[in-house]
């Protein structure tokens, strides 16, 4: 079994930030429909809303199962980037 990357997906979706609850329901139920559908070599951790755009983070085995979600979710994907390391306020105390 692979160990699953972390990956920052940008997604450009005019007026986002403007979307009604009933809207954005529909966007995570279609996320959640194709991520049931492809299997457990992807999950989505959860997503950043701003006017034009999302910024999610996803955990997937490759770039090629995030470009499957986009395809069968109808989500379009702007940019793919791995985050190879995460940095908090509590990064400060490890050494």
């Amino acid at each position: 079994m692979s160990t699953m990357k972390r990956y920052i997906i940008e997604r450009e979706i005019p007026g986002i930030g403007g979307f009604s609850p009933t809207e954005i329901c529909g966007a995570a139920r279609a996320s959640n429909q194709a991520l049931a559908t492809i299997g457990s070599s992807i999950q989505w951790q959860h997503s950043y809303v701003s006017d034009d755009k999302t910024f999610c983070v996803y955990l997937a085995d490759s770039e090629d199962v995030i470009r499957e979600h986009a395809e069968q979710s109808g989500i379009p994907v702007t940019k793919i980037t791995e985050a190879s390391q995460i940095i908090d306020p509590t990064t400060a105390n490890l050494v």
